[in-house]
């Protein structure tokens, strides 16, 4: 036993002996407002469809979009994002279905505005993975190749109809080159100054997107690594940013969240504008596997993983847990 005078003098556990104290002390705390609930809608059905690989999550119809917007809002959770799954008959080469202004993104859009208006904010993912018949993020030139310029001319149409359904936030997520200033230039020409651009600065090509896939139908042949950052790189992914700056990004995201921390927290310390990062499905599949199975404590680990992603620097987290964290945080 001790005796009086004797070390240790400096007991930090001092400040972790009750549920009370702990709280008074944290360093870090997720907020419901930190929150965005990414969300998918497909066209045809007339009930929500299960994603088999993210137990919880669905293909909404837009019926039931509209309720979880409205949940979402009671929740206080901040924003929306919003992926479309159109019928497979209307993808084709160049993602026709991305700029027609009755495809199912652009519909979904008007409904969320017009159920939620600005209480909630509504974000559209500008990108033709999901409109296109080989899946890929761009169109194809003559040997199959992404071409980016030719692809910066669908994204442009495409925030066009975005910004006219009611968006008020795109998210560029296809990491063409150019992509922020030319969805910026197409906004400013057509009377949308005030739709902001969140830009996918550093989206890895990663072996987590795999539930994704499945939640938006994708049609992928190959993969996306002339396009998509190498898991190996991290000044690749300051140099992404600089340019994403430079050409009129208001926001900026990491995705994914979990395994690029040390990225998230790097651009954190190198940015004055709002930085956001995205917990991917795969995240969010391996949790709920993992306490399937009794493995883990899946409530615990929610609101861990959450907190670990907001003490690297993300000031709003994009996380299929958005509305249940957001309840379990109010009601702490």
């Amino acid at each position: 036993m001790s005796t009086y005078g004797s070390f240790p003098g400096t007991r930090p556990r001092r400040l972790r002996t009750t549920p009370a104290m702990r709280r008074m002390v944290a360093e870090t705390r997720v907020h419901p407002a930190d929150l965005i609930l990414p969300a998918f809608v497909r066209e045809g059905i007339s009930e929500p469809v299960a994603i088999g690989s993210m137990p919880g999550v669905v293909q909404h119809t837009r019926d039931t979009l509209k309720k979880a917007a409205v949940e979402a809002v009671e929740a206080g959770v901040s924003g929306i994002m919003l992926f479309g799954v159109p019928l497979d008959e209307k993808k084709d080469a160049v993602g026709t279905p991305g700029t027609d202004p009755d495809g199912i993104l652009q519909l979904a859009l008007r409904d969320v505005r017009a159920e939620v208006g600005d209480d909630l904010i509504v974000m559209s993912d500008v990108c033709l993975d999901e409109v296109t018949d080989h899946g890929h993020c761009g169109v194809l030139d003559e040997r199959g190749r992404v071409d980016n310029d030719a692809t910066l001319e669908r994204y442009a149409e495409m925030a066009q109809v975005q910004a006219d359904a009611g968006a008020h936030v795109l998210g560029p997520s296809g990491m063409m080159d150019g992509q922020v200033g030319v969805i910026r230039d197409a906004l400013d020409q057509t009377g949308h100054e005030d739709v902001s651009i969140l830009a996918y600065t550093a989206k890895y090509s990663s072996a987590f997107y795999g539930p994704f896939r499945e939640a938006v139908a994708s049609s992928l042949k190959g993969d996306r690594k002339t396009y998509q950052q190498d898991p190996a790189n991290l000044r690749e992914s300051l140099r992404e940013l600089a340019l994403d700056l430079e050409e009129g990004a208001d926001m900026v995201m990491v995705k994914p969240a979990g395994p690029y921390l040390d990225v998230l927290a790097k651009v954190a310390e190198s940015v004055d504008v709002p930085v956001a990062a995205y917990q991917i499905s795969g995240e969010y599949a391996m949790v709920e596997a993992a306490a399937e199975k009794g493995l883990i404590d899946r409530e615990a680990a929610i609101l861990e993983t959450l907190t670990g992603i907001k003490r690297a620097g993300a000031g709003m987290i994009l996380t299929y847990w958005a509305v249940e964290a957001a309840r379990k945080l109010r009601a702490a």
